[in-house]
């Protein structure tokens, strides 16, 4: 009972971590993603930049610790599912890399654009645009269109398993749809992501995920769906 609480405020700790960690990076990659003069300011900000980089990776590593350590509790209800949330998990992990890694490379492109003194801007240019394209996609493909199916699956489980209160995850499967459709939106070009609709079709997954973060670090997993479910699954063997 005492490991099954210490796992569950494990995963609420590592959501919150994620979600602080997101704000904090997107906040620091301004100087960079931002305004018409990034090839210039981007070198200007390098440590904040870094800072930002390492903020998204902390993200990675926390968005991969609340799938594998919830894992086994979700394979009590449905292991197939459950292995798929791990999967899907470290797709949107890998994704995010990717936009981390267009950043850093967005950095050190503007630093040789200082060092060469700014010859050659039409070609610096073009990369740059590229390299923003990148990091453009992977953001919206993994804040919207993978954490949308990502909430879906554990959301599900959680509803059938009773392991938390079931208002939680019918807002977290709420949320994953809306947040699913809103990347479907975005990619469609109906609207930017970071717009009014894109932050309001958003606000429910990221209302369940602090929600759920905060009753699992004081209320952990239900003992008796957890009793529940072990019983099933040795009836089933």
């Amino acid at each position: 009972m005492d490991s099954n609480k210490k796992a569950a405020k494990m995963v609420g700790i590592l959501f919150i971590l994620a979600a602080v960690t997101a704000i904090i990076g997107l906040i620091l990659y301004d100087p960079i993603l931002n305004g018409p003069d990034y090839l210039t300011n981007g070198s200007e900000h390098t440590n904040q930049v870094i800072v930002g980089a390492l903020m998204e990776l902390i993200l990675v590593a926390s968005a991969i610790g609340t799938s594998t350590i919830m894992f086994p509790f979700l394979r009590k209800y449905n292991e197939t599912i459950a292995l798929w949330h791990v999967c899907f998990r470290f797709l949107e992990a890998v994704i995010i890399t990717v936009g981390v890694i267009s950043v850093l490379s967005l950095l050190t492109l503007s630093q040789a654009f200082i060092a060469t003194g700014t010859q050659d801007t039409a070609s610096f240019q073009a990369s740059g645009t590229v390299l923003k394209a990148i990091h453009d996609w992977t953001f919206l493909l993994g804040p919207n269109i993978m954490l949308g199916i990502n909430t879906m699956m554990y959301s599900y489980i959680f509803y059938r398993s009773k392991l938390v209160p079931r208002f939680i995850p019918i807002l977290g499967m709420i949320g994953a749809t809306l947040v699913f459709i809103a990347g479907l939106l975005e990619m469609f070009d109906v609207f930017s992501q970071l717009s009014v609709w894109g932050a309001i079709l958003s606000l429910p997954v990221a209302a369940n995920e602090m929600i759920l973060a905060v009753w699992l670090i004081v209320k952990g997993f239900s003992e008796s769906a957890l009793t529940s479910l072990s019983e099933k699954k040795k009836a089933t063997r």
